[in-house]
């Protein structure tokens, strides 16, 4: 073939990226598909509830004689754990006063706020087209320089809040720059420097609070000082209840979330981005600086879910300040499918399931892990919207129809 042939040869079209495409396939899921991934989810706690069960164990040993015992203990055990899980969450009936009763809820919420937070970012990740597993990490630098702004300075009421929860947020956005402006430079993936800066963020703290600046006097743990009553969340409910002004922030954030992508220039620039970048840079937009900006942003979400730990539940700093909130928040996001109501509603039902674990293991004896289980399998489903569409037999999406004709 000729020079002039090759160049007058049009130009294959650019294929998604094979993770993009499962990404983008995970993001369109309907409404229904999630929902049936839930339920999926808890018929087999359902059936590991069971198999935990004690009585349900007894009576399935002479089954064949009295399926009848065995049906009714497998019942019991499964209605039992679930109404422990629903009072620990929901509403706990068993108490006499009004506060009690709705405690739980309250605790759902508060185990809800930092995942509110970092899923908005993430999500904005998703959307954009990129995977950003670095929430973790994030979150513990936007806890580390906010909580260190808590315990070290000492300013008046609500500027010294302010201050502090800017702290977090800027701690958040600088680790998040760094993924970022690494991937618009150099082409570096930003799954593998994020999982990276995961592990630097979790030593940079433990080296941090090793110093005397950070440790607690009298103290040889790794735990900072507290942080100050005037950089901490003030209570939503008062003193009864462990929610915090945090969560306020974090519905509020949500809306600026849905803004952004939905109703601004940028937000559209981000979605353009995601759904083909060199169709957008081939429209004058600049990708690379769209990269950096999505980082920043989702870094300074994830801070601000730092922010929610340690100025509002923990209020200081130890090396399980982000728990497993990061990586929970993943699921946040794609269970939400990365749109602020969704994520909300992702990370109360996450929070809820946090927060029934300790009833759960008193009321009906069984072990906390039914719920990590319950939340690992929600992952699984929600990775894999086919599967849930062949167990439900529910219609394909109109995309695949087209594609399979």
């Amino acid at each position: 073939m000729s020079a002039t042939t090759e160049a007058a040869a049009p130009e294959k079209p650019q294929t998604p990226h094979r993770a993009q495409r499962i990404l983008r396939e995970i993001l369109e899921s309907s409404t229904l598909v999630v929902v049936m991934a839930i339920v999926a989810a808890m018929l087999i706690g359902a059936i590991l509830i069971a198999f935990a069960d004690e009585d349900v164990r007894a009576a399935s040993a002479y089954f064949f004689s009295r399926p009848g015992d065995t049906l009714s203990a497998i019942w019991e055990a499964v209605s039992g754990a679930y109404i422990a899980m629903f009072q620990g969450a929901i509403f706990n009936s068993n108490v006499d006063s009004f506060a009690g009763q709705i405690r739980p809820f309250t605790q759902t919420l508060t185990q809800a706020t930092p995942l509110i937070f970092a899923g908005l970012g993430l999500g904005i990740g998703f959307r954009a087209g990129m995977f950003n597993i670095g929430a973790q990490g994030q979150i513990i630098i936007g806890a580390t320089l906010g909580g260190w702004v808590g315990f070290a300075w000492h300013l008046p009421v609500g500027l010294h809040l302010l201050v502090a929860v800017l702290g977090c947020a800027l701690g958040g956005a600088i680790w998040g720059f760094i993924p970022g402006i690494l991937k618009a430079k150099t082409g570096a993936h930003e799954v593998i420097v994020t999982i990276m800066l995961n592990y630097v963020a979790l030593n940079l703290l433990s080296y941090l609070l090793s110093l005397e600046a950070f440790q607690r006097e009298g103290q040889d743990n790794p735990i900072s000082p507290t942080v100050d009553a005037n950089a901490q969340y003030p209570l939503l409910l008062g003193s009864s209840f462990p929610l915090h002004w945090g969560f306020v922030l974090a519905l509020a954030c949500a809306g600026g979330v849905w803004w952004l992508m939905e109703r601004s220039t940028l937000g559209f620039e981000f979605r353009a981005v995601g759904a083909n970048a060199r169709a957008a840079r081939t429209a004058g937009m600049n990708v690379a600086k769209g990269t950096v900006l999505v980082m920043v942003v989702a870094g300074a979400l994830a801070g601000l879910a730092g922010s929610a730990q340690v100025l509002g539940t923990e209020k200081n700093l130890t090396l399980d300040v982000a728990g497993s909130i990061g990586f929970d928040a993943i699921t946040v996001a794609l269970l939400g499918r990365s749109r602020p109501l969704g994520t909300v509603m992702a990370a109360i039902l996450f929070g809820g399931l946090k927060a029934s674990g300790p009833t759960l293991q008193v009321q009906a004896g069984l072990p906390v892990d039914i719920v990590f289980v319950i939340q690992a399998t929600i992952v699984l489903f929600i990775a894999a919207p086919p599967l849930v569409r062949s167990m439900f037999r529910l219609p394909a999406p109109a995309h695949e129809k087209e594609v399979a004709a």
